[in-house]
């Protein structure tokens, strides 16, 4: 069974810098994508990121674009974004949730084009980050 381990996190202050880790383990596909996704009580869940373990280009949120990167260890399966330029509106509760599957087009078409909840299988157990002065 797949098994997603969160870390980081945390306070950070406006403009400031923040990372986030997730770790996976137990894939049984070829290829697999791993997002961050975020949320605020009262509010739907905003894909922030996603990236694959093959050469395609990371999918990167709309709201996050120029001031979050994110990066892969396919050695470690590890998955780190790093958080820049920090805004109170970043603060929320951050998942980890990763997809699988044979063909690589599926799972680089869900990064970079939908990026939505729904297509992601498995899920970390969320942590806190807090944007405040």
């Amino acid at each position: 069974q797949l098994r997603l381990v969160e870390s980081g996190g945390g306070l950070g202050q406006p403009g400031g810098s923040l990372s986030l880790s997730c770790s996976a383990s137990g894939f049984t596909s070829d290829y697999y994508g791993i997002a961050w996704f975020r949320q605020v009580p009262g509010k739907e869940r905003e894909g922030v990121s996603c990236i694959t373990n093959t050469p395609a280009t990371p999918g990167m949120g709309d709201s996050v674009k120029g001031r979050f990167t994110v990066s892969i260890d396919n050695a470690k399966n590890t998955v780190t974004l790093q958080m820049g330029s920090l805004k109170p509106e970043d603060t929320g509760a951050y998942y980890c949730a990763a997809v699988q599957n044979r063909l690589h087009y599926v799972v680089e078409r869900i990064c970079a084009l939908t990026l939505r909840p729904l297509d992601f299988q498995d899920w970390g157990q969320g942590i806190q980050v807090t944007v405040s002065a």
